[in-house]
């Protein structure tokens, strides 16, 4: 779907190409994404028209037809029960969102910036790094979140686009944060993460997709992190981050709890079971060769 989006779409062609039928395509759908294929296509194609709104002079007409609607007017009517705004005004008001020069990369302007409201910026070396709102590059709706790292970003380090919350809602269930994500010239690693911490603040769970990691350029995707919460679970923590140079954006974030039948995405093992029963080799009499 994502391929195609200024192309005729039949469900049944998406559904046989899954190899599944199209009454289960549907229905996986609305379970992972939240919403109906559908409605996904068609909030996917208003979002593109928006970006090619703001980062072209085409007519609108030309774009609502390269987003396959069905003439300017019922474009109109859907970008506005969308964005609140018809396409000429929201062309109008956000243009002024996009970067005018080279120097808006800079660190003098990272520093100037302001942090999207309830989030933070965080890490190694984070003054490296850049968190922001892109109104320009967008999954669905108005906006997207934005890590991007400075010109002298230290490789050894990272950033990190976080915020983090009570876990009592959750305690003793499995829970889900998931995101559609995109990068651009990421050379190191980037990926969701998420940590349960208990009242001493030790991390209890952690996944941070380092063994499945984002990198390169990539479009928009889905991206799912599922831990279980332990009863002593105090906080949960949850964010984006970036080590290297590159840009990442973040959109339609979802905490959610979900069933036993959803798989960990990180192992369930804990600090305990990763020790050993006893003490090993106190003697230094073993061999590399005769460890096990």
């Amino acid at each position: 779907m994502e391929r195609h989006l200024k192309e005729d779409i039949e469900f049944a062609d998406v559904a046989r190409h899954a190899s599944v039928s199209r009454f289960h395509l549907h229905r996986i759908f609305q379970r992972h994404i939240g919403m109906s294929a559908a409605s996904y296509l068609r909030e996917r194609r208003l979002a593109c028209a928006a970006t090619e709104l703001l980062n072209s002079s085409k007519r609108i007409l030309d774009i609502a037809l390269e987003y396959r609607f069905a003439g300017q007017d019922y474009f109109t009517r859907s970008f506005k029960r969308e964005y609140g705004l018809t396409p000429r005004v929201y062309r109008n008001a956000f243009r002024s969102f996009r970067p005018k020069n080279k120097e808006d990369n800079s660190m003098e302007n990272f520093a100037k910036k302001q942090l999207p409201p309830g989030w933070m910026l965080t890490g190694v070396y984070p003054h490296q790094y850049e968190i922001g709102i892109d109104r320009t590059t967008v999954h669905r709706g108005k906006a997207s979140g934005y890590i991007q790292a400075g010109a002298s970003a230290d490789a050894s380090g990272f950033g990190t686009m976080m915020q983090t919350f009570r876990a009592e809602k959750y305690r003793g269930k499995r829970v889900r944060l998931s995101a559609f994500v995109k990068t651009e010239n990421v050379d190191q690693w980037s990926g969701l993460w998420m940590r349960i911490d208990d009242n001493s603040e030790n991390p209890l769970k952690f996944d941070n997709m380092q063994d499945r990691p984002l990198t390169g350029t990539t479009d928009w995707n889905p991206y799912p992190i599922v831990l279980d919460v332990p009863e002593s679970a105090e906080a949960i923590a949850f964010g984006l981050l970036l080590s290297g140079s590159g840009k990442v954006w973040v959109d339609g974030l979802r905490i959610e709890e979900v069933d036993l039948s959803v798989p960990l995405t990180a192992g369930d093992e804990t600090l305990a079971d990763a020790l050993p029963d006893e003490p090993f080799n106190l003697d230094f009499e073993l061999e590399p060769s005769n460890a096990v």
